[in-house]
């Protein structure tokens, strides 16, 4: 079973599942398996060129699309008048929906581009091609600027605990929108941390899952792990029985002082 990180009428579920390299006949069977186990959150973008995939493995998962929450994301290229929407459209069609739960700009492109984008974000959410629209990989001022111009609901970066986004957790919370955590577990590195293995082993977990756990466990922040065994998928799933204490978080925050 999955939690959900709750922001206003929003319900989003957490972790969510990275796809980044999931693609083909493999990446179709790894989605489908995770979304046996209860993932609902699934992560795409144009860049990973898998939006096929995704989209044929929720059409054939046999569960309404209404229970699922899909991310997209558009390539900087195509933050321009003519690209941009046929773009959403593109993604749309391969995804087999209507519409996506969130889109987001991939990367930040020049200050123009930027400002065009996130009028572009908002003419696609009017259209109801995305519920929530946001973005990926922007600094707290290029956040700022897209905010004055559309109701952005997501910043999407990389976070892990060797990285200290402290300042941008505490603006996005500040302003109840989501933080999207991708390459949460630091490319397999937190699996050989000597602290989060002893603290795994305080509370009979795997370092990953203590890892997982110190994102849920700060407010709107949603990890989105890639998984691309099963043995991996069940072990990221299964952080919603136990609590790290205030101190190990800290602890854990300490790794990117």
């Amino acid at each position: 079973m999955q939690e959900y990180i709750t922001i206003g009428k929003e319900k989003v579920p957490a972790p969510g599942l990275g796809t980044y390299q999931l693609t083909g006949k493999e990446g179709e069977k790894s989605i489908s398996f995770a979304i046996s186990i209860g993932y609902r959150h699934i992560d795409t973008a144009q860049f990973y060129r898998n939006e096929e995939v995704v989209g044929n493995t929720v059409k054939n998962s046999g569960i309404a699309r209404k229970d699922f929450f899909i991310t997209t994301k558009i390539w900087p290229t195509d933050f321009t008048k003519k690209n941009f929407v046929p773009a959403v459209e593109q993604s749309l069609k391969k995804l087999k929906s209507d519409y996506v739960d969130l889109l987001l700009l991939h990367w930040p492109a020049d200050e123009a581009a930027n400002a065009l984008g996130t009028d572009l974000l908002l003419e696609c959410h009017e259209k109801g091609y995305a519920r929530l629209i946001g973005v990926s990989n922007f600094t707290i001022a290029q956040l700022e600027k897209a905010r004055k111009k559309a109701p952005v609901f997501c910043n999407q970066i990389e976070y892990h605990p060797y990285i200290n986004q402290h300042e941008m957790v505490k603006y996005t919370q500040k302003h109840e929108l989501l933080l999207t955590a991708y390459t949460p577990l630091a490319r397999g590195k937190v699996n050989t941390d000597p602290t989060l293995i002893a603290l795994g082993k305080k509370y009979g977990k795997t370092a990953t899952q203590i890892a997982l756990k110190w994102f849920l466990q700060q407010k709107n922040v949603c990890p989105i792990p890639k998984g691309g065994n099963e043995k991996h998928l069940i072990e990221n799933m299964q952080v919603f029985d136990f609590e790290i204490s205030k101190e190990d978080m800290q602890t854990i925050f300490n790794l990117s002082a």
